[in-house]
């Protein structure tokens, strides 16, 4: 925290407001006490508000550093694997090995849902979106926790955490195997986290399903890569909603919801929709053209970010996996074909080195999902799966602050003056 005061002259007075500092980033205005004089600010988007305190991810976006709990995200993908990261997030630090065991322990052992869970999914049609059924069906859970919906109680907040992390790939999983007919299948402790997410997806009562070793480490990165990504629209709603009080069930429900939109949680559909549309390879330098014109709408998407303006540190480690991947299962789809020939000219074309579009983590994990053969309407449960640790480590951390307060955004109202209503009769 700085001593340093920014002073804001407004309706002819001065007005000193408080520069405060993190471990790292920006500098922020505190504008807390601006309501005291008669003002609040407007931001539309919160493009430039920071909402909350925080300890747990820390974003640089024109360096391209992405950071959970001061940790590189490339380390962790590299060397760590998705529950030592979920500890890290959930607990404040990276666990010892007899942390990790008990931890890891803990969630393989509440990876199964309630069986009355089962009977929900025949309320919904057989084609009914997996996000629909995700989002229903999460929320639903705290039908079945009476006694640990005590937010209050750090205890509980920390038990809810482990049964969202556990039982969200099963949820999920049951979200597939409704949608294409098959039965549903129970975890397996003896499984990997990422293996037995596999196992649900793809094995069937008739035969053995060999899970690919590649295959296994690219989902187990898939799910590291997503796993948090600082106040971005669907942690800011689950804090949104849980600043209220709800249980944490509908909060990551609330987040499942925000997720959904194609802005947020659709990238990497949207990048395999795109692969579709140009469709062969010798299709690519016509939509290459495109992309460099300034009058036509079509986007590259799966290219450049939002947030990094330089390059993604997720992405480098995701196209490792991907080549992996894609080398091992030997899979033959122009799809893939027409995604490895545009991410040789990206990569090579001065155009988009100038303009830092690179291959993002949305275009290679995309890729992956498509080769492991998961359908594109199941991507962004898949997405939903891996951030509901960051989800619900924000929540907690919130909870978890004596000053947290109810979320109250302003507005700035533009309707009619106050007038008389006339009644109808």
């Amino acid at each position: 925290m700085a001593d340093q005061k920014a002073i804001l002259k407004a309706g002819g007075k001065e007005i000193e407001l408080p520069i405060l500092s993190g471990t790292e980033g920006q500098d922020v205005i505190d504008v807390r006490s601006l309501g005291q004089h008669g003002y609040f600010t407007y931001d539309p988007g919160f493009m430039a508000t920071g909402s909350c305190e925080s300890a747990i991810t820390y974003i640089d976006g024109s360096a391209g550093v992405l950071l959970h709990r001061g940790f590189p995200i490339e380390e962790l993908a590299r060397d760590a694997d998705y529950l030592e990261v979920c500890h890290m997030l959930l607990h404040g630090d990276a666990p010892s090995k007899e942390e990790y065991e008990e931890f890891k322990d803990t969630i393989t052992r509440h990876t199964m849902v309630h069986e009355q869970i089962n009977m929900f999914f025949h309320g919904f049609r057989n084609d009914a979106h997996p996000m629909a059924m995700l989002c229903g069906t999460v929320g639903a859970m705290s039908s079945f926790y009476h006694s640990d919906l005590d937010v209050s109680n750090e205890e509980q907040r920390i038990r809810s955490a482990h049964r969202l992390i556990a039982k969200m790939p099963t949820l999920v999983a049951m979200c597939y195997k409704y949608n294409i007919g098959q039965p549903f299948v129970y975890p397996r402790n003896d499984l990997s986290y990422a293996a037995n997410f596999l196992n649900m997806m793809f094995s069937v009562p008739a035969e053995e399903f060999q899970i690919s070793p590649a295959v296994e480490r690219a989902m187990d990165r898939i799910f590291t890569l997503h796993a948090d990504h600082e106040q971005n629209a669907s942690t800011s709603t689950v804090r949104l909603a849980g600043s209220s009080g709800a249980n944490p069930y509908a909060c990551i429900a609330a987040g499942v919801a925000s997720l959904w939109g194609p802005a947020h949680g659709g990238a990497n559909e949207a990048c395999l929709n795109m692969l579709e549309e140009i469709g062969t390879v010798d299709r690519i330098p016509e939509f290459i053209a495109r992309a460099k014109d300034k009058s036509d709408p079509f986007r590259l998407m799966g290219f450049g970010h939002r947030v990094y303006k330089n390059h993604d540190p997720r992405a480098t480690v995701m196209r490792e996996s991907c080549h992996e991947v894609l080398s091992e299962l030997n899979v033959k789809d122009p799809l893939l074909e027409v995604a490895m020939e545009l991410e040789k000219i990206a990569l090579n074309d001065p155009y988009f080195a100038e303009k830092k579009l690179f291959p993002n983590v949305d275009f290679y994990s995309g890729i992956v999902l498509k080769a492991i053969g998961i359908p594109t309407n199941m991507f962004t449960c898949i997405f939903a799966l891996s951030r509901t640790v960051g989800w619900i480590s924000h929540w907690h951390e919130m909870m978890s602050d004596p000053k947290q307060k109810i979320g109250r955004p302003r507005q700035l109202y533009t309707g009619h003056n106050q007038r008389k209503y006339t009644p109808i009769k």
